[in-house]
């Protein structure tokens, strides 16, 4: 009997991801003590972001994660005037010469691998697997970069590893998105296919694409048969920013996608997506949301932390993904609707064309 790929967990794993991501607070809190004097700068006086970016010499990807994660650890705040300062327990306790200062306790594990390697990417707002050194990037596709995607027993490694993730995700977006009237979908990125194959089994009428890597594509193939949806599922190899869009889907699906990208690759893929859109048609951008202010919750800023360190991406809020979706000629849905761990579902329609 095939399996199911919309039957929900009997328990929430959301608390195991959160503990998995927890070491990002320590390399986090580290850096910006050690490496940059966060603490020590603002004391001098609030700051704006751009002039506290330019101070410690980061790029605009950079600056977000680490001041993202020092807000929501309650570290700094944005005061009246859109300003960065400190909190009342980071004035007390962080900054360098103060009587309860604890900054040289955290200073003890400066020279730690993860430290330094959280460092080294900051500074130079490169992923890991950016050195010759190094396997080659999980996630990235760059010209004349090697992707673990690309070779065969690191894309298996790497896309079973995420299906864990999507195999607890899929059963509630499905539920939270009906698309008992949509056609075809095409599932971009999609990996091994949990996604896809959900929306599939939920809806008997559906049928989809799957758009990835080759090798990648070769695991979804076999989930396929596995659910025994190879009837309506289609695995077409294509590189998302170079080859054409598959035409004719009228539901476009960016599950976990987009954090994988700067803003602007985030912003071509969108457009491009957009593009190959029906009148009507719809865009669902399933990923984790940041607050629109960028300043929490402390579960995205530390995912975004891990994001930052793997990819070229960072999380980013539904504010940003509703400005992309916009300029794309897509009008976002109010708000986002929450799915399984820290996920949730953002979704945009493409206008429908005047009848003359």
């Amino acid at each position: 009997m095939p399996l199911s790929a919309i039957t929900k967990p009997e328990t929430d794993p959301t608390k195991i991801f959160e503990r998995f991501r927890d070491f990002y607070s320590t390399e986090l809190l580290a850096v910006a003590s050690v490496d940059f004097n966060l603490f020590g700068r603002l004391a001098e006086g609030p700051k704006s972001f751009a002039e506290l970016r330019a101070e410690i010499g980061l790029a605009e990807r950079s600056a977000n994660v680490l001041i993202t994660a020092m807000r929501a650890m309650e570290l700094l705040v944005a005061n009246s005037d859109a300003k960065l300062d400190l909190t009342p327990a980071a004035r007390e306790h962080l900054v360098p010469g103060a009587y309860f200062e604890v900054g040289g306790y955290i200073g003890l594990v400066s020279e730690s691998p993860g430290v330094r390697a959280m460092a080294e990417r900051l500074k130079t707002n490169k992923p890991a697997g950016n050195r010759k050194d190094e396997e080659g990037a999980s996630y990235i596709f760059r010209e004349g970069m090697e992707s673990a995607m690309d070779r065969e027993a690191s894309a298996r490694r790497l896309t079973l590893a995420l299906a864990g993730r999507a195999k607890n995700c899929a059963p509630f977006l499905v539920e939270k998105v009906p698309l008992q009237d949509a056609k075809l979908l095409l599932d971009v990125g999609g990996g091994s296919g949990i996604y896809a194959i959900a929306c599939l089994q939920k809806n008997p009428k559906l049928r989809a694409i799957i758009w990835d890597r080759p090798e990648v594509l070769k695991i979804a193939q076999e989930m396929a048969q596995t659910y025994g949806v190879t009837d309506r599922l289609e695995t077409r190899p294509g590189d998302m920013f170079a080859d054409p869009v598959p035409a004719g889907c009228d539901v476009v699906l960016l599950s976990n996608i987009l954090h994988d990208w700067d803003v602007p690759e985030c912003r071509t893929l969108v457009k491009r997506c957009a593009e190959a859109l029906p009148s009507g048609g719809r865009l669902l951008v399933h990923d984790v949301f940041l607050n629109d202010d960028l300043g929490g919750p402390l579960s995205i800023a530390l995912y975004s932390a891990a994001l930052f360190s793997l990819t070229e991406g960072r999380a980013y809020s539904a504010a940003e993904y509703s400005s992309w979706l916009m300029d794309a000629g897509l009008t976002p849905a109010i708000g986002m609707v929450p799915t399984s761990v820290h996920c949730g579902v953002l979704e945009a329609r493409k206008p429908k064309a005047d009848i003359i």
